[in-house]
């Protein structure tokens, strides 16, 4: 069976509604002869977008996710999102976990944790954000916070709900602007890292959850990175928000993993 390879893109705090259903729509028609069956194509625009994506554009081609969400349906949580609200949006996919989330608005392990909880046990699909930052790299522990993160992240998660569980690596130190990609060996290693760590949580399992990379990803080292054996996919900042350079990217890629012709 052919293994799907992911794509996806998180817009962060750009984009107004306006531009991202523009960006949605021109993505839409330009991948859409791409077979899904070889890809798995998201974008994770800003809350204020979403209302206008999920009516505009076409989930066969592209699947929406949220950038954040609490961990309960309701209650007493100034300006946060429920699953409730995304569900009512046709939102399945959220995004827990990213970088910017625990450093510069200082989330723990075990507010990630019960937000993938609260993903799944509503019938989402949990993407969590795991990845060391450059000082952890310095020290040689990057295993031992990417362990952690995976670990306290995934705790008591039962096995049935693995199917909708995705992990996106991304170093924080390549992240951003000023970021600095990994070399695609690094990549690999600490792929396998994760893979190794997902295995000993879940059984055989657990080498089913596709792990993507995501840090400074361009044109320039996508091939290098997707050719890696443990990447699974590209979650793609700057390079892909620009629907023309996305779709360029994921043509020069896709055939790699799923070994077919586009």
């Amino acid at each position: 069976m052919t293994k799907k390879i992911f794509f996806g893109t998180n817009l962060k705090m750009y984009k107004n509604i306006k531009e991202t259903t523009e960006y949605l729509k021109t993505l839409s028609q330009l991948t859409k002869d791409i077979s899904r069956d070889n890809m798995e194509l998201f974008v994770i625009p800003s809350y204020t977008s979403l209302c206008s994506a999920a009516q505009s554009t076409d989930k066969q081609f592209i699947t929406l996710g949220a950038q954040n969400m609490c961990w309960e349906e309701k209650g007493t949580f100034t300006g946060e999102i429920s699953p409730l609200m995304l569900q009512e949006m046709g939102i399945g996919l959220v995004m827990i976990g990213h970088s910017e989330r625990r450093h510069v608005l200082r989330e723990t392990d075990d507010e990630e944790n019960r937000k993938v909880k609260c993903a799944l046990n509503h019938g989402m699909t949990a993407l969590l954000c795991v990845g060391e930052t450059a000082k952890e790299k310095d020290y040689k522990i990057s295993d031992e916070v990417i362990r952690t993160q995976l670990k306290i992240g995934l705790h008591d998660i039962p096995g049935s709900q693995l199917s909708r569980l995705w992990i996106a690596y991304e170093p924080v130190w390549a992240i951003g602007e000023s970021g600095t990609p990994a070399s695609s060996e690094y990549a690999e290693e600490k792929h396998q890292t994760i893979k190794n760590c997902l295995t000993e949580l879940f059984g055989e399992a657990g080498s089913q959850i596709p792990v993507l990379y995501g840090g400074s990803v361009n044109p320039d080292n996508a091939v290098s990175l997707i050719s890696q054996p443990s990447v699974d996919g590209l979650f793609t900042g700057r390079s892909a928000w620009d629907a023309s350079v996305f779709n360029s990217l994921i043509r020069k890629t896709v055939y790699i993993k799923s070994g077919s012709c586009i």
